[in-house]
């Protein structure tokens, strides 16, 4: 038997100003309009849109400032396994940006593409893997873009400045 009360859960929607996931039967989806569905949008972020990559994950993602809230998509190859195995990411992908969507800045765009690496990883890595893609791409509200990483762009090492070229003798 499957209990239909969902009091606590109505309130705490309604109390939002605007909720970005609703209630449908006993299930929490994502509002459509704050999902990218079309190929047109799809398309927009990755021409004019900016991107980072981890093992696990690729963000393309755009500012929109006529939108209030963040819209996302999620891809999955088919080079990834079958129907069932797409679905179930693009679910797992789902859930977690809704259990982070408050840490998630407002008025963007953003598409989530996942990597083979993904596949055998538990639900809690890929979510810290997921967070590290978003903060490094800057979209984690309240959170500052974590700067490059100074080993790989020549960058200065415990305060001195790497030696260039041929050393003297």
């Amino acid at each position: 038997m499957i209990l239909q009360d969902h009091g606590a859960w109505s309130f705490f929607i309604r109390s939002l100003r605007q909720p970005v996931f609703r209630m449908e039967g006993s299930v929490m989806v994502m509002q459509r309009k704050l999902r990218l569905r079309s190929r047109s949008d799809f398309s927009r972020i990755y021409k004019a849109g900016r991107s980072f990559a981890n093992s696990q994950f690729v963000v393309y993602w755009m500012k929109r400032p006529e939108t209030e809230r963040f819209r996302a998509g999620v891809s999955v190859s088919r080079k990834l396994g079958g129907a069932v195995v797409r679905n179930r990411m693009r679910r797992v992908v789902k859930e977690l940006i809704r259990l982070n969507a408050d840490k998630i800045a407002e008025r963007t765009d953003f598409i989530v593409i996942v990597r083979r690496p993904a596949l055998g990883m538990k639900t809690k890595d890929l979510e810290r893997s997921l967070l590290h893609a978003l903060r490094k791409a800057g979209l984690l509200a309240g959170i500052p873009p974590a700067g490059p990483d100074k080993r790989r762009n020549g960058g200065t090492t415990a305060g001195r400045p790497r030696p260039q070229g041929r050393p003297h003798v």
